[in-house]
């Protein structure tokens, strides 16, 4: 399995230990959820980047904290193509300024946010979604179980979440 994170963005300084852990906490995802073997891309990005991507693929003029981009959906038309090597998943991009904003509301770490969005857009790859209440409950369990496995639960404070790094 391979987590690629890629920071386009120089706005915040991201250490690297919290790359690190976006990797273990995305490889747990991953194993969680029957796709060990997968890869997938985390790609940290500015507000406008994320507007663009936002305006261009879901015709939404305005900025948002995380899009995926699946690479397992296939028209129903479309013959499934099997190539030998591991699934290629898709790509998660997240807003590190729109990250840390919330950060602040929710009061918890910048990590713990970015650790979140990242679930939550794998989660999106795997097929999950929150387009109705009992999908959406299911997501949000799902991300919660995840995260506290890594010690980055909500009620922790942004001190603790930085301590677990």
């Amino acid at each position: 399995m391979a987590i690629y994170v890629n920071n386009l963005q120089d706005e915040v300084e991201i250490p690297s230990k919290v790359e690190e852990l976006l990797r273990r906490v995305a490889e747990g995802v991953l194993a969680r959820f029957g796709s060990p073997d997968a890869e997938a891309g985390i790609t940290l990005a500015d507000d406008s980047y994320l507007h663009e991507l936002n305006r261009e693929y879901r015709g939404v003029d305005a900025p948002t904290d995380v899009l995926s981009f699946a690479l397992r959906e296939a028209e129903p038309a479309e013959p499934a193509h099997e190539e030998a090597g591991p699934e290629l998943l898709g790509d998660v991009v997240i807003s590190v300024e729109r990250a840390r904003a919330q950060a602040g509301e929710y009061g918890h770490s910048l990590a713990r946010e970015l650790a979140y969005l990242s679930v939550h857009g794998l989660l999106h790859l795997l097929g999950f979604d929150h387009d109705r209440p009992e999908r959406a409950g299911e997501m949000r369990s799902a991300e919660e179980a995840i995260l506290a496995e890594y010690g980055l639960t909500r009620d922790a404070t942004a001190e603790e979440h930085r301590r677990e790094l």
